[in-house]
């Protein structure tokens, strides 16, 4: 989470990422199961750490996120993929939200895999790209 690469992209990560930054991080990742029953996963590739993503209720919306190592950055449109799965086959989800900072600029990996595109939000006070992702 402290890797430039990263960091260009992610317009809520305004501290610097030290061991109690990750430790609120996490058990604020952790409350989202207590909450909802869903949330983060971590990502294993091969039993390495690739990266995290999941689920997250936002409102009525559930965001999915990922997040990969910069090494692992080409898994996204898989792991989307297998996520996208999980979403359809939970009750709970009717659909999939997912937002995206304004410096991304290639969606393709998302309309092929059925994203719409909804407008321009903020949240915590950052804007984003917001798609959805029907799940009937």
């Amino acid at each position: 989470m402290s890797d430039p690469r990263m960091t260009q992209h992610m317009p809520l990560l305004t501290r610097s990422w030290d061991r109690e930054t990750a430790t609120a991080f996490v058990a604020a990742k952790e409350a989202c199961w207590n909450r909802d029953g869903l949330g983060h996963w971590a990502i294993l590739l091969d039993g390495a750490y690739a990266g995290w993503g999941g689920f997250q209720k936002e409102g009525e919306d559930w965001d999915f996120g990922l997040v990969l190592k910069p090494e692992r950055f080409g898994l996204g449109p898989l792991i989307a993929r297998k996520a996208l799965d999980f979403a359809r086959a939970d009750r709970r989800i009717p659909y999939v939200t997912i937002l995206l900072p304004p410096s991304r600029k290639h969606f393709g990996a998302l309309t092929r895999l059925g994203a719409e595109f909804v407008g321009d939000v903020s949240h915590a006070g950052a804007g984003f790209l917001k798609f959805r992702f029907e799940t009937p």
